[in-house]
């Protein structure tokens, strides 16, 4: 079994939990303002724009060609690693038990606003729901990926990370025009947008720079 340890503990789990910081920091900022306004009532945070969007006239006509639920991906991959996070040695007990406890109410916060068991079954949440149950059934799938080697771990959270990064931040792109005509006028870009993108690459640079340390290889054949 191959798990994050066995060279010396500290630095290797002073390394995992940076990879958490920096997880962190990314969903810091996918919760922060992404459009920043003097006024708060028009401050929009990451985690609104993916209901936000659907009601621009230029997404709604199909104008803009963006689908909604890449505004979710920090959320998805957010759950899943911290799932795939609680089953590494490498980390306290106390941090592991957080994460997966942590990844339930991440997965949960996918849900529409007001939804009800009927609404999850119309055909625009059935991607929402399909990711929901993944990072659920993860949860209890932990017995499992503790079984994973590193590499594998950590292939998965690097590319969850860029994903996470890259997806949103390009679909907030496309869509800025459409909400400087709301506003009439460009709001500039939140803290929050740069904060998720500087969180999510991070975590995807310290996941690759574990893969090509030597000792992950040297335990992966193990």
């Amino acid at each position: 079994m191959t798990r994050f340890a066995s060279e010396s503990r500290r630095p290797r789990q002073l390394r995992c939990l940076l990879i958490v910081l920096a997880a962190a920091v990314g969903l810091a900022g996918y919760y922060g303002p992404w459009v920043a306004h003097r006024a708060a009532g028009l401050v929009i945070i990451g985690l609104d724009l993916a209901e936000y969007v659907k009601f621009l006239p230029q997404v709604a006509s199909g104008q803009i060609g963006v689908p909604r639920e890449l505004f979710y991906l920090p959320l998805f991959a957010g759950s899943v690693t911290a799932s795939l996070l609680a089953s590494r040695r490498c980390l306290p007990t106390w941090l592991r038990w957080t994460l997966a406890i942590a990844a339930a109410p991440l997965a949960l916060a996918m849900l529409p606003p007001a939804w009800s068991p009927g609404l999850l079954l119309l055909g625009e949440f059935r991607l929402q729901v399909l990711a929901i149950a993944v990072c659920l059934a993860l949860i209890p799938g932990i017995a499992l990926t503790r079984y994973l080697p590193d590499w594998s771990i950590l292939v998965a959270i690097a590319f969850l990370a860029l994903l996470a990064a890259i997806g949103p931040a390009w679909a907030f792109l496309q869509v800025r025009g459409a909400i400087a005509q709301v506003y009439r006028q460009q709001p500039p870009l939140g803290w929050g947008f740069w904060i998720s993108l500087l969180g999510f690459f991070g975590e995807a640079f310290l996941a690759v720079a574990e893969i090509l340390r030597p000792e992950t290889y040297r335990r992966a054949g193990k």
